[in-house]
């Protein structure tokens, strides 16, 4: 029994598949407002080193869905690993809430706070991964396309924590993941390694040529170039990642039934143009909703069901 979510590495591909067919099960319930309200009286911290419009709405929504409610604790209010350190918030949490979801900058403060709270502690967003933001986008493209297994993602853009956490979920899902990015963005080969000798057969590779990659996607992922605490970078990444925009000349290489995602927050006519954008809004709204159904669904097993078996 898993009592965290800490990185998809974690799980099984038998576990991460049945979270997304538990989120698409549930999912129209709480649509309709007949969902169970399975926490009730139960708190939830929120403990944000980086701010966010997806993660903070939808874990609050999720709570509020399940009965329960969340308390949100912002950086200037904690001081993390500053003012006090990450052990003795985590027990101080531990105590006082049912659960802790952390957005920081170090996925090793992640790992600080499940090593000493009481309670079941979520990864928001770390620099390393973002495992909640790729089974969402999981239960996206299962959603859109039936099936997983065989499936091919392309993710066009920095080799970052999202395409880190979209690699291991394509791996331990049966589909194909393909990173097209300029020479010196990619994964570090060690990565790929270790998810290779636990998955042999996996079907994964890094290509600096976009066109050749997207050549028989069925999923176009984009994220931004510049994420947050890389700013003083944007200048020298805008100019690396030219030929790398998904924009309509990048979609007529690839096949007609593929869809474009985006994590969000976009920035129109860098990464993606604001045409695609607009043409494939659909896909990339019902992927920011899907946040909100994954975590709940993420919540009742981890906090009403005691673990992930």
């Amino acid at each position: 029994m898993i009592k965290n979510f800490i990185q998809l590495s974690d799980f099984t591909g038998p576990q991460l598949s049945g979270l997304i067919d538990r989120t698409i099960a549930e999912k129209p319930a709480y649509l309709a407002g007949t969902g169970a309200t399975t926490l009730p009286r139960k708190t939830l911290a929120l403990l944000f080193e980086k701010p966010s419009l997806r993660t903070r709405v939808s874990f609050e929504v999720a709570m509020t869905q399940l009965g329960g409610r969340s308390t949100y604790l912002d950086q200037m209010t904690v001081g993390l690993g500053q003012r006090e350190s990450v052990k003795d918030v985590a027990r101080v949490l531990g105590r006082m809430c049912d659960g802790i979801m952390a957005r920081t900058f170090s996925h090793d403060v992640i790992k600080e706070l499940a090593e000493y709270a009481s309670v079941p502690v979520i990864n928001g967003l770390t620099d390393y991964c973002h495992p909640c933001q790729a089974m969402a986008d999981m239960v996206t493209v299962k959603e859109h396309f039936g099936d997983l297994a065989g499936r091919t993602l392309v993710f066009v853009g920095d080799g970052n924590n999202v395409a880190r956490s979209l690699a291991v979920a394509c791996i331990k899902l049966g589909m194909k993941f393909v990173l097209a990015c300029p020479q010196g963005y990619q994964l570090e080969e060690s990565f790929f390694e270790i998810l290779l000798l636990e998955h042999p057969e996996a079907d994964c590779q890094m290509i600096h040529d976009a066109d050749k990659a997207v050549a028989n996607a069925d999923v176009i992922y984009a994220d931004t170039w510049v994420s947050m605490g890389q700013e003083e970078e944007k200048a020298q990444r805008v100019d690396a990642f030219k030929g790398f925009q998904i924009n309509a000349e990048l979609l007529a290489k690839a096949p007609d039934n593929a869809i474009v995602l985006h994590c969000l927050p976009a920035y129109r006519d860098y990464e993606i143009t604001d045409e695609i954008f607009e043409a494939n809004a659909t896909h990339i709204l019902n992927e920011a909703e899907n946040r909100l159904h994954f975590q709940r669904t993420l919540l009742n097993a981890l906090l009403a069901d005691g673990g992930i078996e």
